[in-house]
């Protein structure tokens, strides 16, 4: 009996989770032509889309040199990262913004891993056991995920192309993914 109330209990669940994700803001999706070809300005910035677009959407997903990025408006600020998550490769373009500490972070779908817009630091909460009442606290796993220079101009908005002399955690992922079709669902 026991194990008929965990599975109705695990489909109702599910059923919750299939209509939150339904219902959500629909991402645009500024991926270029399948040949892979975007616009790129002289000065090396990649044309990702209209500003107004993006404002309305909160985030789009394009491809940057056949990464695929999330592009998050959030609080009046633009923000670029690697669009997998750098513990397991999860899709940030489904996650929830949540404000940590006054940091607005990428809460990835899959494992709740907590990743900072502004800087891509990873968060986790923990506590001290020698202190005598310990509390939990937010603390740093140190930058995890590659983020990606935004810049506004004439009402389009431009990502700079990764510098890939300096690896993140994300690369692997990134890479992994990297040229393939519309993969955000996959696990």
């Amino acid at each position: 009996m026991l194990d008929l109330a965990i599975l109705i209990l695990h489909f109702f669940i599910c059923l919750l989770i299939s209509v939150a994700i339904w219902r959500r803001p629909k991402d645009v999706d500024l991926q270029r032509s399948s040949t892979g070809t975007v616009e790129t300005a002289p000065d090396g910035l990649i044309l990702i889309g209209k500003e107004d677009d993006i404002k309305r959407s909160q985030r789009a997903t394009a491809k940057v040199n056949g990464r695929e990025v999330v592009i998050f408006y959030h609080e009046g600020k633009f923000h670029a990262m690697d669009s997998r998550c750098y513990h397991e490769g999860g899709p940030l373009c489904l996650g929830e913004i949540e404000d940590i500490n006054g940091q607005a972070c990428i809460v990835c779908p899959w494992h709740k891993y907590k990743i900072t817009l502004e800087t891509g630091e990873g968060l986790y909460e923990g506590i001290n056991p020698l202190e005598p009442s310990p509390a939990p606290q937010w603390n740093s796993k140190g930058v995890k995920q590659r983020i990606h220079k935004v810049t506004i101009d004439n009402g389009n908005v431009y990502v700079s192309p990764p510098d890939l002399s300096v690896s993140f955690d994300s690369d692997y992922f990134a890479d992994k993914f990297k040229n393939s079709g519309d993969l955000a669902m996959e696990k």
